[in-house]
């Protein structure tokens, strides 16, 4: 198969934009020259647009099996492709848990069968499940809840979490809130209805207490460590003092561009864990980003449908949908001027491949494999509920006008989609990911 992507404004790794044409052959880059004449099994015009390595999203819950009426893995890759993600990384609270290696056996069969874009998944650690997290090989990652999960996925006690980091050598994702503390603040709002106490009740110190918490384990048993969705100035802080060859972490859009106003206009919406933080957090995760002591972004894209967000707080759940709206609102971003096209390829592209072992993705450069997207930066469209293609049909951005749309995103040399549409037959594959995790220069 090969595909020839013609006058493009092709990203390179350098965030130079090289105007030419780009040959794909076999799921591959084949060839980047200003004027390529070679036939070709299909042909697109780019008129201009900017082609960029297709973004992999490092945490989503694509919520199969168990909670299929909120998403599944044909909605959630079908919703990633239009977003411009060609890859995903799915959490494993699911119904049941993927805490077992037939449960992620199931999980990489369903998407063999549904998913139109690349995929791994996390196995899920709990108190008694340590034999099956040191023997998961198809794994990406082990994910550990510290706070905000219950039933069997919540590891909080410290003979549980040592067991955890003493065995194995994958790498542990940690969901990094402290529940003592969060359990004894709930008590302190139990009869609250404002949303906006969500913040309150799971304040920054119970995050900053669990990430203390995960990091000296990390650095007791040189455990290779991911913190997730990083909300604090505090955390930032922290870790670039802690900052070792063995850990990192991400920072997530409703954090980079949510603060806890939103709660006036959008309530149980906006509610999430952990929650939206002030406007000095979210200023600090963007300095954080820059100075390279986050590493990457993610979504953690967690659709619940609007009648359940409007059981009211605190009986509304926590999450909010993503992955269709991250790449034009870093790209948008981009064009306003609060981040380079270098840093948002770094961030949301070759970061996450490398972080997580995977070989080959994130960037375009000859050899490399053919995950790409084509963006629109000439045009504006504001984020409508009813254009969503999550299963739940809506957006905490609703209303925002952004640019850096997707036009065509490609996988694996061949388009997934075009002009609003699907690609008929479109899948993805699974991705491999080094067993011993090592962390790159990134």
């Amino acid at each position: 198969m090969r595909l020839l992507i013609r006058n493009a404004r092709i990203a390179l790794p350098s965030g130079e934009l090289y105007h030419g044409d780009l040959l794909t052959e076999d799921g591959r880059i084949a060839a980047i020259d200003r004027d390529l004449d070679l036939p070709a099994d299909e042909v697109i015009a780019a008129q201009g647009h900017v082609l960029l390595p297709g973004v992999m999203d490092p945490q989503v819950h694509f919520r199969e099996p168990g909670n299929e009426h909120k998403e599944d893995l044909a909605t959630g890759s079908r919703a990633a492709a239009k977003g411009g993600v060609t890859s995903f990384l799915e959490m494993p609270n699911t119904s049941p848990p993927t805490t077992t290696r037939a449960a992620l056996a199931d999980k990489l069969a369903r998407a063999a069968e549904k998913s139109v874009v690349n995929y791994g998944f996390f196995i899920g650690a709990t108190p008694e499940n340590v034999d099956e997290l040191v023997a998961a090989d198809g794994a990406c990652g082990i994910k550990i809840f510290m706070g905000a999960s219950t039933g069997s996925l919540l590891v909080d006690k410290e003979e549980d979490l040592e067991r955890i980091f003493a065995h194995g050598h994958r790498l542990i994702a940690v969901h990094a809130e402290d529940e003592e503390r969060i359990r004894a603040r709930r008590a302190d709002f139990a009869h609250s209805c404002d949303p906006a106490d969500h913040s309150r009740i799971r304040d920054n110190e119970s995050a900053l207490l669990a990430t203390r918490r995960a990091v000296a384990l990390a650095e007791k048993y040189q455990r290779r460590l991911h913190v997730l969705h990083l909300s604090t100035a505090e955390e930032v802080a922290f870790l670039r003092a802690h900052k070792a060859p063995f850990i990192t972490c991400e920072a997530i859009p409703n954090h980079l561009f949510l603060n806890t106003d939103a709660y006036a206009r959008k309530g149980p919406l906006v509610q999430m864990n952990p929650p939206i933080r002030s406007e000095a957090d979210r200023l600090a995760l963007w300095a954080g980003l820059h100075r390279g002591d986050i590493d990457c972004i993610a979504t953690d894209h967690a659709p619940h449908t609007l009648e359940e967000k409007a059981l009211g707080y605190p009986r509304s759940p926590a999450g909010m949908p993503g992955v269709e709206t991250s790449l034009p609102l870093m790209l948008t971003a981009m064009r306003d001027g609060h981040c380079s096209l270098a840093e948002l390829q770094r961030w949301m592209c070759l970061n996450p491949a490398r972080l997580y072992g995977v070989a080959n993705k994130g960037k375009i450069a000859i050899g490399w494999d053919a995950d790409l997207v084509l963006v629109d930066m000439v045009h504006e469209k504001p984020v409508r509920n009813e254009e969503m293609w999550t299963k739940v049909h809506w957006s905490p951005f609703a209303g925002w006008s952004l640019t850096g749309w997707p036009q065509v995103t490609i996988v694996g040399g061949r388009v997934v989609y075009a002009d609003g549409s699907m690609r008929p037959g479109a899948r993805g594959a699974a991705l491999s990911f080094a067993a011993d995790t090592p962390l790159p220069a990134c």
